[in-house]
């Protein structure tokens, strides 16, 4: 059954309340007995409510009390929330200065004396509904629990390619499937036959199949196999035109230079399904190829047979390798016998497990442990998911009950069925934090195999309020970072690779599978098998265009987040729009991109409650109302991509709670007044905005640190003098803009940790202001710069520099002196720079002696190339909030 989470749902309304009690406000609006009736009732609830998730599963009715006690929660929620809004409006008005009275009338403030008398009234409901159901509790003789919020230490984050060394007992497995590519097809490869030698790894879900395939993906003897290498995850939609798109953008990030296997991505999806074949022919023909298909799931051999056609065009030797977990598609696809990939042994399950339940040697202090670790790796049944995860949800812990506990917990005994959620999964799950279960559970909305940015979650948990400091003085953007961090720990996530200020990752298809397990009660995924919403659900996400109606929407009234995650699937019925914005008024996440409806209804300004508003890639919308700046509460707002827009509305100072504006319009002159007074705007983005010459002259920006600058074309200079707290900076394809602005004596002090310059090819050397950030900047990018002739020397003061990629730069030759003294330098890539990369060649280039204490360098490699194409793409995706 799905979980609960009204331990921190409860703890999150105390809080509120215990500020809203000690306000005069409350005694303003009449509220304060009973705002502090709620509070103490609660308390007392709270202190019973872990006994009872214990206990849900054995005591008959106790799961309905639970999600009576949720419910009434949320609804105490929505009634304090009122008074913020309310709270932030009198704000605005007070703000307004001289046009003070336009506000007022804007906000008809007369209606202050039918406010308090609604607002007393829900209060008083809420307080008699949290009173009776506390009774109720009463008859299953619940115990005071108290929890233990302490984080795990984290590990170092590290980047999505395999560490072969990090593999355990696979080593017998690789070498049996390179044979089989080097083999000549047994049915095949002669003048008769052009079919291609398809060669299925099976087995069960979390065994490593995936790990395995890109052992042999990144192999060497592969790279002198095959001309042309391709990885495509399919997952569970067999879409043949995506796979197709998929197969031609891996083919182009392979044979091409970054900048251009990305300008090919961004066109590649307008093309239809007789182009797209033409193109794929074009790619693969006449060269011997290597396809990875990950992760199939379709059965129809009517559609394997439509790609395979397609694809047989490749030269003789080609292959292509296919993980599935189902036999019987195994065998519809092979050509060969399938290889089953069997469980790990006793001895390598305990070293993987002692390899994440343990520091380095850590292990021999605490041989007790190792036994019972020992005893819990048996019933993984071999499989390296379960076991890394187990070990990893122990890691530093040694209390000896604990591990004594989880050995012996009665999961272990459950009848495991094919597709059951690992036990061992199910186990680390429960041992989270209660604050970090209810976040995981968000993965629930997004597909599987869905590559996430770090920036989809501060706006998500963000807008529940699930980011919370302990002092209550840290950044949202830093908490959530260290929740995923946490998750990422717990063997969670995987394919993690992190950019500074972007990181992105993915979760394993068991992991997904256990993130819906536990939100189903509340979470759900609209597609055309939908039916119905229950009442119930709270949080929806939409991935097919043809699956909404208004059938489906006949009980449902609690919805507060619904969210369009897929790439070219939106909404474009306005009548719809109006039916959600009339229905559910406590939305907090409003997730439109790629929809197509022309006009958003005035109406929008009923939403007080909204977070996150996003618009992007919108390719009909003109026009904004003003009163979308009624949504004082806004945190989110994204048009990017909106390519019709031709002016932002008016009146967006008044959006007090804006933290991440992205913007596409056609206007020429922005107001900097208006954004002079967002005083917490975090993260500002333009793109394609054509028309635009300056950002800001005068007014200062003072709270921004995220700068994002892209396709503006008219764009002349930026103002970093501005922009005082500036920590990320990204600027791309503006072609007029002078990249030595800001060059006065002496150089301004930045504070910049990331810098990503791409696309100025006239650009012959790299402008000082850089050196500003020698004290902070961390990750430098600096890509297609194809005039660059010489590095400056002062690069080599920038110490704190960790990741430094340098592509598509082909006359530049020389590295400044004293490379060494970047000791902190992690990760080097040069690519797209002939000489240069000669010369730092390991032992016999003259340059390899300063640089051969980098961890991780790369010059020019395909597969570098191909993870350069990526990065790129993953920026792109992480301004797509």
């Amino acid at each position: 059954m799905a979980d609960f989470f009204v331990f921190d749902i409860a703890e999150t309304l105390l809080e509120k309340l215990a500020s809203y009690v000690s306000e005069e406000a409350s005694r303003a609006y009449d509220v304060y007995e009973d705002l502090q009736g709620i509070k103490d009732t609660l308390s007392i609830v709270k202190g019973v409510l872990l006994d009872a998730e214990e206990k849900k599963e054995q005591k008959h009715g106790l799961r309905e009390w639970l999600m009576q006690i949720q419910n009434v929660c949320f609804d105490a929620e929505d009634v304090l929330d009122g008074f913020e809004c309310h709270n932030l409006r009198k704000q605005v008005v007070k703000a307004s200065g001289s046009t003070g009275m336009k506000v007022g009338h804007f906000f008809s403030s007369s209606n202050s004396l039918v406010f308090r008398l609604r607002m007393a009234r829900q209060i008083k409901h809420v307080r008699c509904r949290l009173d009776k159901i506390a009774a109720d509790g009463n008859k299953f003789g619940l115990e005071r629990i108290s929890v233990d919020h302490r984080l795990v230490q984290r590990r170092e984050m590290t980047y999505s390619h395999i560490d072969a060394s990090g593999v355990m007992g696979r080593d017998n497995d690789r070498e049996e499937i390179i044979k089989l590519l080097m083999q000549p097809h047994p049915h095949g490869d002669g003048d008769g036959d052009k079919s291609v030698c398809v060669i299925p790894i099976v087995g069960l879900g979390g065994m490593g199949k995936t790990t395995l395939a890109k052992l042999v993906f990144n192999d060497k003897r592969i790279d002198e196999l095959f001309q042309l290498k391709m990885w495509v995850c399919v997952s569970d939609d067999f879409d043949i035109r995506q796979i197709i798109i998929k197969i031609i953008n891996c083919a182009s990030a392979s044979t091409s230079a970054p900048s251009i296997a990305l300008a090919h991505h961004e066109s590649i999806n307008n093309l239809d399904i007789e182009q797209l074949q033409s193109q794929l022919r074009h790619k693969l023909s006449g060269l011997t190829y290597l396809l990875v298909l990950d992760d199939i799931w379709n059965d129809d051999r009517a559609k394997w047979i439509e790609l395979n056609d397609l694809i047989k065009v490749g030269a003789v030797g080609s292959k292509i390798l296919v993980t599935t977990r189902s036999d019987s598609i195994a065998s519809m696809v092979g050509t060969v016998p399938s290889y089953v990939l069997e469980g790990l042994s006793v001895e390598n399950c305990l070293s993987l497990f002692v390899k994440w339940a343990f520091k380095e040697g850590e292990e021999k202090k605490y041989p007790n442990l190792v036994d019972i670790g020992k005893e819990m790796v048996k019933k993984c049944q071999g499989v390296p998911l379960a076991v890394r995860t187990l070990g990893s949800s122990l890691f530093l812990n040694f209390d000896l009950e604990r591990w004594e506990f989880v050995r012996d917990h009665e999961i272990w005994n459950l009848n495991q069925k094919k597709d059951d959620i690992l036990p061992a999964l199910k186990l680390s799950y429960d041992q989270m934090p209660s604050y970090l279960r209810q976040c995981f559970a968000y993965f629930s909305l997004f597909p599987k195999d869905f590559g996430h940015i770090g920036s989809h979650f501060v706006s998500l948990w963000g807008s529940f309020g699930l980011l919370r400091s302990p002092s209550g003085s840290q950044k949202v953007e830093n908490i959530a970072r260290q929740y995923i961090a946490e998750l990422h720990s717990r063997s969670f996530l995987e394919d993690f690779v992190d950019f500074g200020h972007v990181y992105y990752f993915k979760v394993h298809d068991l992991v997904h599978d256990l993130a819906s397990y536990v939100a189903k009660e509340e979470f759900l995924v609209v597609d055309s098998r939908t039916r119905n919403i229950p009442k119930q659900v709270r949080h929806l996400s939409v991935v097919e265009n043809d699956s909404l109606s208004h059938a489906l929407f006949p009980k449902s009234r609690s919805v507060r987040t619904i969210y369009f995650p897929m790439f070219g699937v939106g909404l474009d019925s306005e009548a719809l729009m109006d039916t959600w914005i009339a229905r559910y008024k406590y939305l907090r996440v409003l997730h439109l991109s790629d929809s197509s409806f022309e006009t958003l209804p005035n109406s929008i300004a009923k939403l007080e409650h909204l977070r996150a508003l996003n618009l992007a890639n919108n390719c009909k919308i003109k026009r904004l109302p003003h009163s979308i700046c009624k949504l004082q509460n806004l945190q989110v707002l994204s048009l990017r991509g909106c390519m019709e827009l031709q002016t932002l509305p008016k009146g967006l100072g008044m959006l007090m709670s804006l933290r991440k504006f992205y913007i596409t319009t056609k206007q020429s002159i922005l107001s900097e007044d208006e954004f002079a007074r967002l005083r917490n705007l975090h993260t500002l983005s333009f793109e394609y905005c054509d028309n635009l010459k300056f950002l800001f002259k005068v007014a200062q920006v003072s709270s921004l640190e995220v700068l994002i600058v892209q396709s503006c074309g008219s764009l002349e200079s930026l103002p970093l003098h501005i922009l005082p707290k500036l920590e990320s900076l990204f600027v791309k394809r503006c072609e007029r803009l002078n990249l030595s602005f800001n060059s006065e004596s002496p150089i301004q002090k930045l504070r910049m940790k990331l810098l990503h310059l791409e696309h100025f090819p006239r650009q012959q050397i790299l402008p000082q202001w850089i050196e500003g950030a020698t004290n902070t900047l961390q990750t430098l990018f600096i890509v297609n710069f194809h005039s660059l002739e010489m590095l400056p020397e002062w690069l080599t003061t920038m110490t704190h520099v960790k990741m430094l990629h340098i592509v598509n730069c082909p006359r530049l030759l020389y590295f400044p002196s004293d490379m060494n003294r970047l000791s902190a330098l992690e990760d080097l890539d040069i690519d797209g720079c002939p000489e240069l990369c000669r010369k730092c060649q390991p032992l016999s280039g003259e340059y390899w002696s300063s640089i051969a204490h980098i961890k991780r360098v790369s010059f020019g490699e395909k597969k570098e190339g191909k993870l350069l194409f990526q990065t790129q793409t993953w920026i792109r995706l992480g301004l797509r909030d």
